[in-house]
């Protein structure tokens, strides 16, 4: 920390401590707020008298006000303040000899980032400007750590995400990506609603990890001395929803999976699943293509995005595109029906893509599919009847059993949401697990486990169904962000201090 900082922080702290000793309540409970910041600029102006003609209060109703002071601009006997609060920002402003010996020394000990409430009349500048004139001052929170000078656009990612509070705190925008957020996930809730999906809520914590091809992590459950996973998928305890007689569900929750962080990627978010009794794939994509339509339109306002400097139409109805189909019309490969893992790592070798020794010819396939395919499809389409290999809970075609009724919703090269007819016949799913268990042992450690108790439910009685899910990747996507940037706090490596400079 500089001189510099050192002398700030010490100035805080003693504007701090004079509060006290101007008899006001130290951080009080609570301060009655009459009106929003957009409330007052947008009212009707309750005095016309311009402020700085004079040193009388203009008359008015009064009304209260409260927020952080973003900007100071004492002049002399004048002192002019932006006041920030959820809403936006409003103008505050007192004249020395017009407000009062106490609210005028309570105006020097402010500084940029404190919260404080105004009380007085509104009126405007000669500039017209609406204006709180200041006749009452209540100091809420003092703000002991300076503000960074500039901090829109600011380039250390790094330091914005670690102290997220400071970028909300100066950043308008980052704050409206929030809100968004938050219309993203009030849409879906309304969309699965308003279709007859019920909302449910299982444990995060697992016996055995399944639903998806994920590294769990550990943690172990002291009362019980047993050890536990963070789940990966919210799938088969919403399944056994559909087992024990509910037959519309969904839930929304947060997921672990201790993989890789990227652009897409991170190892704790959000993610909602919803499962669909007597349908199949084939509704749910019906279903889906109406619901994202709904979510993007509510989230920008129309159906056209942009994304990595392409724009997304989402209007019309989305192809549906074979998964082997569209790998050769790509690549010019054909894939359908190759199991000779050896003939699938040189094909792989041959295009520099990296591999592991575990991996079976259908996550080889699959590989080829998401490194030399996937980014050159633009949708939004639906890929469709992926290999069982890579589908383990999928139910198969009936025409072609090395296939499923899969579908995976493709867009700019992303995949943002994954669905199928579910797997109902428990022999089938005892076989698919087992196969797992032998890359699990081979050393994949994102292959599923085998979960005995979710095999005898099937064996009650599971009505065909179709399920899908998809996560916030998808919000991330719709505002062309890093996921990291449209996660609150999203986890940090280690702890590198804002700079309180310029940023420059």
């Amino acid at each position: 920390m500089s001189v510099r900082e050192d002398q700030e922080l010490a100035a805080r702290q003693d504007k701090l401590a004079s509060w006290k000793k101007l008899g006001l309540e130290m951080y009080p409970a609570v301060f009655r707020r009459t009106h929003t910041a957009a409330e007052i600029s947008s009212q009707t102006i309750l005095s016309d008298t311009p402020i700085l003609e004079g040193e009388a209060v203009p008359a008015g109703e009064k009304v209260s006000v409260a927020g952080r002071l973003k900007t100071l601009r004492p002049h002399g006997s004048l002192w002019f303040a932006t006041l920030e609060d959820t809403s936006g920002i409003v103008q505050v402003a007192a004249v020395e000899h017009g407000s009062g010996e106490k609210v005028w020394q309570i105006l020097q000990q402010l500084d940029r980032g404190d919260i404080v409430g105004f009380t007085g009349p509104v009126c405007k500048t000669k500039r017209g400007e609406v204006t709180v004139y200041a006749t009452h001052v209540s100091p809420l929170a003092k703000c002991l750590q300076p503000l960074p000078e500039k901090w829109h656009g600011l380039k250390d990612v790094e330091a914005r995400l670690r102290q997220r509070y400071v970028d909300l705190m100066m950043d308008s925008d980052v704050r409206q990506l929030f809100q968004k957020k938050s219309v993203f996930w009030a849409t879906v809730r309304r969309e699965l609603s308003k279709a007859g999906f019920m909302e449910v809520d299982t444990p995060a914590l697992e016996a055995v990890a399944g639903g998806a091809d994920a590294t769990p992590f550990v943690t172990h459950h002291d009362a019980l001395d047993q050890d536990f996973y963070l789940r990966i998928s919210l799938e088969l305890p919403l399944k056994r929803l559909l087992v024990g007689g509910f037959e519309k569900v969904f839930e929304i929750g947060k997921v672990f999976r201790n993989e890789g962080i990227d652009t897409e990627h991170l190892q704790d978010y959000d993610m909602c699943e919803f499962y669909w009794a007597y349908a199949n794939y084939e509704d749910m994509m019906d279903f889906t293509q109406k619901m994202y339509q709904e979510i993007v339109r509510e989230v920008t306002g129309g159906l056209k995005t942009a994304y990595d400097g392409k724009e997304v139409d989402w209007a019309g109805e989305w192809p549906r595109r074979d998964y082997f189909e569209l790998i050769k019309e790509i690549s010019n490969v054909d894939l359908a029906g190759i199991t000779d893992v050896k003939a699938l790592q040189k094909l792989l070798e041959k295009h520099k893509v990296r591999y592991e020794e575990s991996m079976g010819a259908g996550r080889l396939i699959d590989l080829f599919w998401k490194k030399l395919v996937r980014p050159k499809v633009q949708g939004p389409l639906f890929l469709i009847n992926h290999p069982v290999e890579v589908s383990p809970l999928a139910k198969r075609d009936s025409k072609d059993p090395s296939r499923v009724q899969r579908m995976q919703i493709i867009v700019a090269g992303s995949e943002l949401g994954n669905g199928f007819s579910e797997l109902n016949d428990p022999a089938d799913q005892r076989a698919r697990f087992e196969e797992q268990a032998k890359l699990r042992a081979a050393g994949d450690s994102e292959a599923m486990m085998l979960d005995e108790d979710f095999i005898t439910a099937l064996e009650y009685g599971m009505p065909p169904a179709a399920g899908f899910g998809f996560s916030e990747r998808l919000f991330s996507f719709i505002m062309d962000k890093p996921i990291r940037e449209t996660v609150l706090f999203p986890p940090m490596r280690n702890r590198r201090p804002i700079d309180s400079g310029t940023n420059e």
